[in-house]
């Protein structure tokens, strides 16, 4: 026997319903891309027989148009219908700073109401480590500059206050982006409060000086997730050029981290993660070091 339709309390079938479904019954938001590119990049040595330092950068691009014009901003723009939310981030940051082919993961999606000054915009941002060796940044598009800026990442203030059954946890965030003369910093509070099972979290950007839209909870947010993603995933060796040694490989940790790590516990932790070679580095100056790689078998996140 045939089945009867589905029907709802209506007595409407699914094609029924869709038929006379009106589309423009409710406002629909503007759904938007932005993309956090870190690197870990040497600095500049005046003296060869140092040991090179390194920091972690963060793409930005200096906004070509209104709003926020000549502000600096995360890669990024606006989905239209026709394609995913991903296949928008990677047009994007393509367009804006000529990178490509790099592999990006879905980070949050930002909804606060007046987020944006043009129309209601919900965000998701995109979160990836490159080598930076390995590509041609390039403004493009409504971009008029792009550039990595050197970030640091400051815990001014933290407190904890107990209550019946819960507590109120806050801090303050001082994040620093620095390029050559050009140098931008915001605050940014982050409030956790917690009832029994139930937490929430809070961010607020209390100072903000040169950064465009809500960047910088974008931004506190990724390094906060990013600090946490190393410990657990090997995410980190997008950031290692092929061969590399120990050293180097603990020095990113560390600057990712923000701590340093004793060296004999991190190499009994990198052990299953990285494969000895028969290579060894050549820079004049310093003593040979056994290069590695990754152990592109093993079974991890």
């Amino acid at each position: 026997m045939p089945k009867e339709p589905v029907t709802d309390r209506n007595g409407l079938t699914e094609e029924q319903f869709l038929q006379g479904y009106d589309a423009g019954m409710y406002e629909r938001p503007s759904v938007t891309v932005d993309m956090l590119i870190f690197t870990v990049m040497e600095q500049e040595q005046d003296n060869y027989r140092k040991l090179s330092e390194k920091s972690l950068q963060l793409l930005l691009i200096q906004r070509g148009e209104h709003p926020y014009l000549g502000q600096w901003a995360l890669p990024g723009g606006f989905v239209s219908v026709e394609e995913s939310i991903e296949d928008a981030a990677r047009r994007e940051l393509y367009s804006e700073t000529n990178i490509d082919n790099v592999y990006m993961e879905q980070l949050f999606t930002w909804g606060d109401v007046n987020r944006d000054p043009r129309l209601r915009v919900i965000s998701s941002s995109y979160m990836a480590l490159v080598d930076r060796t390995t590509l041609d940044v390039q403004a493009g598009d409504d971009a008029d500059d792009a550039g990595w800026f050197e970030v640091t990442y400051d815990v001014m203030e933290s407190s904890r206050k107990e209550l019946a059954g819960g507590y109120e946890q806050e801090e303050r965030i001082r994040i620093t982006l620095q390029k050559g003369d050009i140098v931008l910093t915001g605050e940014v509070i982050i409030t956790e409060t917690a009832h029994g099972h139930v937490r929430r979290v809070q961010r607020e950007i209390a100072e903000n000086h040169g950064l465009a839209f809500d960047h910088l909870k974008m931004i506190q947010y990724a390094i906060e997730r990013l600090r946490g993603k190393v410990e657990y995933t090997d995410i980190i060796f997008n950031l290692m050029p092929p061969l590399f040694t120990l050293s180097e490989l603990q020095r990113v940790y560390e600057i990712i981290l923000g701590r340093e790590l004793l060296a004999p516990a991190f190499r009994r932790k990198m052990a299953d993660r990285v494969t000895e070679t028969e290579e060894f580095t050549k820079d004049a100056g310093h003593r040979p070091s056994k290069l590695y790689r990754y152990r592109v078998d093993r079974d991890a996140n």
